[in-house]
């Protein structure tokens, strides 16, 4: 009985012990200062062409104007615009695939910091369009900034998931997602007529970029190289030794390093493979079947049409001129609370049941949306019902679906077989980004045209049931799932 309660004594000061580890500071300051100069831009840059688009449409208009003689027609016009929004995926779908050859010759965090280079440029053309009148440097500096997102959501995720206890994981991998919404609130925030909203201040929006990229560049040099990294690939124990004590907070980890041997036993020959190899290997056919299809419907349910063209799809539901930067601002913060609950709670709960639940409230969510959209202009107070089914919409969307892939793509597959993936992830994440911001003007445009003629809704443009069966089997249900994957095995 002795023995009992002094091994229950140890166990809970093992527990505490644990705690204090696994949140030391260096992976603190390492996670947000990594996702502040990363995941936080690719968000910020969502929303940021939401609140001047009209003012930016102008300037396109003026210029054409100045250029050719005639104003621009509206079709043209919307192309323009189109093309504006969607090329940052066109950019970021460059950074997914050149990431692989980068992250092996900088390694994660160095590549984490040159590439502020790209958010950089990008951030000078974008804010002296104006001033230069040349609409194709904002159109240019968009590619270059997609660029800087395809590497960093690669890069990032890679970087977290390789610096963090087991026992975390999950929790610090949704640090990715968490910033990406505080990115989009941010945007938003900054986008209100009282800021940045304004005619003559809209390229201040794009100059502000510099900021996370600077202090990035200034913090993250200071802090270790992935640990894992450096035992795996660079086989330097001593350097990899420092890097765990700093990021879990304690002298002996001895523990950690013979964890991370073991692996390097099984993988001792093995090399970094390629997509082709990693497409071939019947072991990992679930993982990337799984990491498609989250990035897929991460995509395609909707959501960065939302970010996009957010003032467009609240006046289209109804809502007054001057309220709708107000209430997009609810949007932004209702993802950020969302995202932060889900880190909460992702190690409790397990990955499967946040993406089974948060599509299936997406799936309800746009039905009633649909509804209230077709009925909203002979009952007075559906608009608000309207409101609140998006608001629903983004919040389901951020419980599961809105970091989870990010996290899987991480913990799915072995040390050399992780670029391969993530560059298959990113790959399929911003082709279908790209698909979403250019088309979905058009579409908009044609379902208001059959609305019209049908009394039908324009709402429910996405598909957020697809991968619900997927996922009643696979990812598995377990948190603090290993970083190889292994639970597909069983």
């Amino acid at each position: 009985m002795e023995n009992k309660q002094q091994s229950n004594g140890m166990m809970k000061e093992n527990n505490g012990v644990k705690k204090k580890v696994n949140w030391s500071g260096s992976l603190i300051l390492a996670s947000l200062t990594g996702a502040f100069g990363s995941s936080f831009l690719y968000g910020y840059n969502l929303s940021v062409v939401n609140a001047p688009a009209g003012y930016i449409k102008k300037f396109y208009n003026e210029t054409w104007e100045r250029r050719y003689g005639f104003s621009v027609d509206e079709g043209t016009l919307t192309l323009l615009w189109s093309i504006t929004v969607s090329i940052f995926a066109i950019g970021g779908l460059v950074g997914a695939i050149i990431v692989t050859p980068i992250v092996k010759f900088f390694v994660r965090k160095c590549t984490l910091v040159l590439n502020n280079v790209f958010a950089v440029a990008a951030a000078l053309l974008m804010s002296l369009s104006l001033l230069a009148g040349s609409f194709e440097m904002l159109i240019l500096g968009r590619i270059i900034m997609g660029v800087d997102a395809g590497i960093s959501l690669s890069a990032l995720p890679m970087y977290l998931s390789e610096i963090s206890p087991k026992e975390i994981r999950g929790s610090l991998g949704q640090v990715t997602a968490i910033f990406i919404c505080i990115g989009v609130f941010t945007g938003q925030v900054l986008g209100l007529p009282e800021i940045f909203g304004q005619e003559s201040r809209w390229p201040f929006l794009f100059g502000a970029i510099i900021v996370p990229s600077l202090i990035q560049v200034v913090i993250l040099p200071f802090l270790p190289e992935s640990p894992r990294y450096l035992l795996l690939e660079k086989h330097d124990r001593s350097k990899a030794e420092k890097a765990f004590q700093r990021f879990l907070g304690k002298d002996d980890v001895s523990h950690e390093i013979e964890e991370v041997l073991a692996e390097s036993r099984v993988q001792r020959n093995t090399k970094l493979v390629s997509i082709v190899q990693l497409l071939r290997t019947r072991a990992v056919r679930w993982q990337i079947v799984t990491v498609v299809v989250t990035m897929g419907c991460y995509q395609l349910c909707g959501l960065n049409a939302i970010w996009y063209y957010t003032n467009n799809i609240f006046s289209e539901s109804g809502i007054n001129h001057e309220t709708i930067p107000y209430v997009t601002l609810s949007t932004g913060a209702v993802e950020t609370l969302a995202a932060v609950f889900s880190g909460l709670v992702i190690e409790r709960l397990g990955r499967r049941p946040l993406l089974i639940g948060g599509f299936g409230l997406m799936i309800v969510f746009f039905a009633v949306l649909t509804v209230s959209l077709t009925l909203q202009s002979s009952v007075h107070w559906l608009p608000y019902l309207s409101i609140f089914c998006i608001l629903a919409i983004i919040a389901s969307f951020c419980i599961g679906p809105g970091g989870i892939p990010f996290v899987l793509t991480g913990e799915f597959f072995q040390q050399s077989q992780r670029p391969a993936a993530f560059m298959i992830a990113g790959t399929v994440n911003w082709l279908s980004n790209f698909a979403v911001g250019l088309l979905f003007p058009f579409i908009q445009k044609a379902l208001i045209i059959c609305r019209k003629k049908t009394k039908m809704s324009n709402s429910g443009f996405s598909w957020p049931e697809f991968p619900e069966m997927l996922f009643f089997k696979w990812p598995p249900y377990k948190a603090g799932i290993k970083i190889e994957g292994d639970a597909f095995k069983s």
